[in-house]
């Protein structure tokens, strides 16, 4: 039996599953119980203004359940909710993207367990599976894959907390903090108006105006304290053991090294205590063809280890600062990010990086060729 489309309450979009959202990420039930919780709320609102003579309004506790919704949204939405990029970029021949500088980091050494490793390239699209890792940090999660036995490419969004987005969300927090001070001041300045009112309607109907500010006022808290506790976590320079790394058995790790590009959205890190699968380019190192057929392997919206199909659109050149990038139709949704763009023999041609907003099929990866050069003290060519 078809399963029955169901639309987003939210963004309308049409899909089969039915819990949460694959484009905003809104989980339906609790997107369903709070929009019902609204409806409540100003419902009760609209029958207190009307038969009340004090005029007491609710509005405080409401923005503050907004607000508290939208940072709960934010905190509890499936992580890694990856940037959309607009680049501009122009279509340009076959060919090597520019040079990038060298970093000179040294790894962390140490190691408790070896396996015997095995090399990807002419090999199934299960072993390049196998090479692929899903990464979680305090923020989002992505993905990545080994390069070589111990090391671990990804994008640097993946690992790196937006400075503008934590800018904003410690702005909402601030609000919220705010508002929180303000509500409590006019619950006191309540409860000593009730304490001076005679008994009779308007000191009942006054306490249960009160209970019922208080009472949602006691639901907020707990959400501000847990946003203030994140924005804590995320101000602090991440280190790497606050990075985990999740390999496609299920085995869960912390990274041993870390080290971020600053030209490119690439970061490497290591786990020195396994001898991992890898990825490896093509042994002629020869570059893809309009319309040969890649894969790529992720995590998108949490389901971890996805394996997507397409063509290779295209070289592109980024007309800001000469970057060039592959462009494929293959899906790279959120959490793909990070993951390796291979073509059908499991060969290693990219890492996948953004989407353009607001259009669908059009992908693109930075070239392997990128991370070698950028990472080259760590990464032997």
């Amino acid at each position: 039996m078809e399963t029955k489309m169901i639309r987003c309450p939210k963004c309308a979009h049409e899909q089969k599953n039915r819990a949460e959202c694959e484009v905003c990420g809104v989980i339906f039930a609790r997107y369903m119980r709070h929009r019902d919780r609204q409806k409540e709320i100003a419902a009760e609102n609209e029958a207190k203004s009307t038969s009340s003579g004090a005029g007491l309004k609710i509005f405080g506790v409401v923005v503050l359940m907004l607000l508290a919704a939208g940072l709960t949204y934010y905190f509890v939405r499936p992580a890694g909710q990856d940037k959309a990029a607009q680049p501009t970029v122009a279509a340009v021949p076959q060919s090597t993207p520019a040079q990038a500088s060298v970093a000179d980091n040294k790894p962390v050494s140490g190691r408790i367990a070896e396996k015997p490793v095995m090399r990807v390239g002419g090999s199934s699209i299960e072993d390049a599976r196998n090479a692929t890792v899903s990464i979680e940090t305090p923020w989002g999660t992505g993905s990545g894959f080994f390069v070589n036995k111990n090391y671990i490419v990804t994008n640097r969004h993946v690992v790196e907390m937006d400075k503008e987005k934590l800018a904003e969300l410690k702005d909402k927090i601030e609000t919220g903090r705010k508002l929180i001070e303000l509500e409590k001041q006019k619950l006191q300045d309540l409860r000593e108006r009730l304490n001076e009112l005679p008994e009779g309607p308007s000191r009942s109907q006054l306490a249960l105006i009160l209970e019922t500010r208080e009472a949602e006022l006691n639901k907020v808290i707990p959400q501000q304290e847990e946003g203030e506790s994140k924005i804590a976590t995320m101000e602090k320079d991440l280190q790497p053991s606050d990075i985990k790394i999740f390999l496609a058995d299920g085995r869960e790790f912390a990274a041993n090294y870390l080290q971020v590009s600053s030209k490119h959205d690439l970061a490497l890190m290591a786990l020195h205590t396994i001898d991992s699968t890898y990825l490896t380019r093509p042994l002629d190192k020869h570059p893809l063809q309009q319309g040969d057929k890649v894969l790529t392997i992720g995590s998108p919206v949490g389901l971890r280890h996805t394996v997507t199909a397409g063509i290779f659109s295209g070289y592109r050149k980024n007309e800001q600062d000469g970057s060039m990038y592959l462009q494929t139709d293959a899906a790279i949704n959120p959490g793909n990010s990070g993951g390796p763009l291979i073509d059908e023999k499991g060969y290693v041609f990219g890492v996948n990086t953004m989407i353009l907003r607001d259009t669908e099929g059009i992908g693109f990866a930075i070239p392997i060729e990128v991370v070698f050069e950028e990472f080259a003290s760590s990464l032997p060519q």
